[in-house]
């Protein structure tokens, strides 16, 4: 095999890897933003355990390693309960549960953001909670957590990487693996830019997200 027959081999391993890398990420924002509303109204609810037991796991899961995290969903409920995951499973059960309590804590700062006088305004034009909810309050709070948002998921996308600590083959995992085996650093070069393609995107798709919000006050 010739030096361009190898390129070509590595380049389209690279980007079978990102087609698993984007599975992973857009798998983990299907199911951890509408997750990160549930917990957000726990940890908001006027109900002291539930808060207090929401408070609780956002701290743990915020507080401990994501690599740790995809471990533990993956070894733990085989261990303990002969329940076996699928790597590909355990990683977006393990990436989706930790970025829903991120998200969360960025609606829960949404929603407090708001001035409470707005509520009791929409009450004396008499708004009903919903339309209250929806018409007014939401523009505003999604407007505001559009910047923190569009940050943590660009995170998400380097995040995806770690998936490789239970063997599920990704773009980066396919980058070291072509390093090795040609002695060189240019997979692991060109790896980085298909990451910072894809942030790119991320980050364009964010500012005109915000730009399209900017005319609420």
């Amino acid at each position: 095999m010739n030096g361009s027959e190898k390129i070509m081999k590595m380049l389209m391993a690279l980007l079978q890897g990102s087609v698993t890398t984007l599975e992973v990420f857009f798998l983990t924002l299907l199911f951890s933003l509408p997750l990160a509303a549930v917990i957000c109204a726990g940890r908001m609810s006027k109900n002291k355990v539930l808060s207090s037991f929401i408070k609780f796991v956002l701290m743990i899961v915020r507080g401990t390693p994501l690599m740790l995290q995809i471990i533990c969903v993956y070894f733990i409920p085989a261990t303990l309960f002969s329940i076996k995951f699928n790597r590909f499973v355990a990683a977006i059960v393990a990436l989706s549960i930790n970025y829903a309590c991120y998200f969360a804590e960025i609606y829960r700062a949404g929603f407090e953001s708001i001035p409470h006088g707005q509520y009791e305004a929409c009450k004396v034009l008499g708004y009903t909670n919903v339309q209250t909810f929806f018409h007014i309050i939401c523009p505003q709070v999604i407007k505001r957590i559009v910047p923190p948002m569009g940050n943590e998921v660009m995170t998400l996308v380097k995040d995806t990487a770690l998936v490789k600590v239970i063997s599920v083959i990704e773009l980066l995992s396919l980058a070291e693996k072509h390093s090795n085996a040609l002695v060189s650093i240019v997979p692991l070069f060109i790896a980085g830019l298909f990451y910072l393609v894809m942030n790119g995107i991320v980050s364009f798709g964010f500012n005109k997200l915000e730009r399209k919000l900017s005319y609420y006050k």
